[in-house]
């Protein structure tokens, strides 16, 4: 099976292209330092290669305190040491480009560190020129501007005695929110940008993008009034390159926002992250520890709108897993007895739609969520959770419960390369426990069997870039009320394609349309079809025409 490699210099090229999700602190360490860095990214390449993904996005390397793994960033043009050199990130995209893969950044363009320069600079005085390019109200010390709460909990104020004003934050203390009103703040990112596309990336995933044009003192953290004119200067000044990619994640979008953000001029972005789907087995109105039985027929009707109302006017990104969710084995499919068939399964559903498709590492070989003692964790978020649930009278045992179903730290453990000793991972204590499954679920024994989830992938990947029905084809979605069955057709004038998931464990009756009858089969998670019925977990796309 050959790879196809895309020309990146082709705008839209990655509409048929897709990319790897890597949190460099877990995927390979090289130094025995227990954590993950660029050189072990290098060493790994012909596995990706192999895999035949077009590029990497790349969770944040630049220097930080690692407060919240990298996303609290101090120099938005620095390496962090963690993570190796310049120069290994330089050889990096270099090594990446020799084998068709390009690289995409991860910037925090909302917030920095509490130690970058610029805000250290900030909290000196309210004359100082770097203080507004960040959020402040003023206000006594014990009374915050207003009731705003942080994501991560406690309040989304913290107070600076040394200027008597507090500064916003929307995630933890230690990052604050920067002020885009401020015409230099907004500069200053751009020359970040620009930075980085003379390094030779493909594009940036843009965390939090949607909350730049904040408004705290009318409680909006999200699509502000300004966030598409901010958009548009960012991707006209620093943006403009040939072949630039760029993925804003945006958990506020809906269908009609993100026609402007993806829309086909590129004047804004070129794709969302939008997390419609995510939220759907959590109790409604409530928060993501919250909950409840996933409804296929509300996941089918919301795949239905987002697919059809972006087709022709934007452009969607595809996941089920990253580095804040957990293992979608796991939470929608079965990491037991059908955990191989239920990891291609959903596989499938995803990569028939419309839409750049995302691989969170692992998800290729269907590692599992996994259950730790609380002291165990290392994500703040966990024990943040912990701490306010339980004091407000939440049973321990629940709260654990939930932390192990959503938990971030379940798609942060170590990636599974050998059944050797620390998964192959690292020779010293790794900084997050290995998953204990990793004797049976690793790399090194996915490669070696043919029918394994990792070559799965690889057949998916490369339908995807062969065939214009991927890319082109019409979305309508078939049985919405089925409780079992996920059917939809993709449609062109040449090429008319048909992918059918039982996203159950239990057989399930599914009559294929007539005009599919005699549709030759492009992959299937089981060896041998039945009619009439599929059987747990069984997906196939069946396909006529040119």
């Amino acid at each position: 099976m050959a790879n196809v490699i895309l020309d990146k210099t082709k705008r839209g090229w990655w509409k048929s292209a897709v990319f790897y999700e890597l949190y460099p602190k877990s995927f390979q360490d090289s130094t025995g330092s227990g954590v993950g860095d660029l050189r072990g990214i290098l060493s790994r390449l012909d596995y990706l290669e192999t895999l035949g993904i077009d590029a990497i996005w790349l969770c944040p390397v630049c220097a930080s305190p690692q407060v919240d793994n990298g996303y609290d960033i101090s120099d938005f043009c620095a390496i962090d040491p963690l993570f190796g050199t310049m120069a290994d990130m330089e050889e990096l995209i270099a090594e990446g480009k020799k084998r068709g893969i390009g690289i995409l950044m991860d910037l925090t363009l909302n917030h920095s560190s509490n130690q970058h320069r610029w805000f250290r600079e900030a909290r000196k005085s309210r004359d100082n020129p770097y203080h507004d390019y960040y959020v402040w109200r003023d206000g006594g010390a014990d009374t915050p501007p207003n009731d705003m709460r942080a994501v991560f909990g406690g309040s989304a104020w913290e107070y600076v005695p040394e200027v008597g004003q507090w500064y916003f934050h929307q995630f933890a203390p230690e990052q604050p929110d920067l002020n885009w009103d401020n015409p230099a703040l907004r500069q200053e990112l751009y020359k970040v940008l620009r930075f980085w596309v003379r390094k030779g990336v493909a594009g940036f995933r843009l965390d939090v993008i949607d909350q730049i044009a904040k408004d705290p003192d009318r409680g909006i953290t999200i699509n502000g009034p300004r966030l598409d004119e901010f958009l548009r200067e960012m991707s006209r000044e620093a943006l403009s390159g040939e072949g630039l990619v760029t993925v804003g994640e945006a958990w506020g979008a809906d269908v009609q926002r993100a026609r402007r953000y993806s829309a086909p001029d590129g004047s804004e972005l070129s794709m969302v992250f939008q997390f419609e789907h995510i939220g759907l087995d959590q109790q409604p109105g409530r928060e993501k520890w919250d909950l409840a039985p996933l409804s296929l027929p509300k996941l089918k009707e919301c795949v239905r709108r987002w697919q059809q109302g972006l087709y022709g006017v934007g452009w969607n990104s595809l996941f089920f897993n990253n580095h804040d969710l957990p293992r979608i084995v796991s939470r929608w499919g079965s990491d037991g007895e059908y955990r191989v068939v239920s990891a291609k399964m959903l596989a499938t559903m995803l990569y028939g739609l419309q839409g750049t498709p995302y691989i969170y590492q692992g998800e290729e070989l269907g590692m599992t969520n996994i259950r730790l003692k609380l002291e165990q964790y290392q994500d703040l978020e966990i024990h943040n959770l912990y701490r306010e649930r339980t004091a407000q009278g939440y049973d321990p045992r629940d709260v654990m419960e939930s932390i192990w179903a959503r938990g971030r730290d379940n798609a942060r453990t170590p990636m599974q390369w050998t059944a050797g000793e620390n998964a192959g991972f690292t020779t010293g204590t790794p900084w997050l426990p290995v998953n204990e499954n990793y004797r049976e679920i690793n790399a090194e024994a996915a490669l070696a069997d043919p029918d394994s989830v990792f070559h799965y992938y690889r057949r998916l990947i490369a339908l995807r870039k062969t065939m214009d029905v991927f890319r082109d084809g019409w979305f309508a979605l078939l049985c919405p009320e089925d409780e079992r069955v996920f059917a939809y057709t993709r449609e062109t004038q040449e090429g008319h394609l048909l992918v059918v998931c039982n996203f159950t464990g239990e057989h399930a009756p599914f009559v294929c349309p007539e005009a599919f009858r005699n549709a030759r089969a492009l992959i299937a998670n089981y060896p041998d079809t039945e009619q009439g019925i599929l059987r747990p977990y069984e997906a196939k796309m069946l396909y006529y025409g040119a």
